[in-house]
């Protein structure tokens, strides 16, 4: 038995697809719009005045892109960018770029100047820790010393007592000394 599959099928519509004119290759966009182009009044550009003056007038009313072969050779990027070199003034920026780049330099600098510093503080750390381990190291040596004297002495008049006894006693008498250590 053999089974049978139905599969939707969309209906075809006409498709007008444009054809394919050589093109020449830009950066930008180029946009052409129905309309005239931007006319310069005398006193937009007098006094430094920063109001652009442009008017524009509206081409064809029905928006029929075709039919406006009047105004096709207007490049509004192009228009628009030479409007904008014109109007816009870079000074502020450049000096803000500037007064970056002076405070980047300065901080730069610090920045040096502190890893300088604190590797001085790590070299003088070093040189003070090894200072202060052979001061422990002294210290220790001393105190043994002394322990050792102190064990001698302590030995010596024992052995003085026990062998002069009557000129030992007396001689406490004389010099008497604490020896409360």
């Amino acid at each position: 038995m053999a089974a049978h599959h139905q599969y939707y099928q969309p209906a075809t519509l006409p498709l007008n697809v444009p054809s394919k004119a050589p093109a020449i290759a830009n950066l930008y966009p180029i946009s052409r719009v129905a309309g005239s182009p931007p006319e310069i009044s005398d006193s937009s550009t007098a006094g430094g005045s920063r109001t652009s003056g442009l008017s524009f007038s509206s081409g064809s009313a029905s928006g029929d892109y075709e039919s406006s072969s009047m105004y096709s050779g207007v490049d509004v990027v192009d228009v628009l960018s030479d409007r904008m070199q014109n109007v816009f003034d870079p000074t502020p920026l450049d000096r803000g770029l500037a007064m970056q780049a002076q405070a980047s330099g300065q901080l730069n600098a610090k920045q040096r100047e502190l890893m300088e510093l604190q590797a001085l503080a790590q070299r003088r750390l070093k040189g003070v820790r090894a200072s202060f381990n052979e001061g422990i190291k002294t210290a220790r040596e001393t105190k043994r010393d002394l322990e050792w004297s102190q064990n001698r002495v302590s030995a010596l008049k024992a052995k003085a007592e026990k062998a002069y006894p009557d000129e030992y006693r007396r001689a406490t008498k004389k010099y008497a000394y604490v020896d409360d250590y």
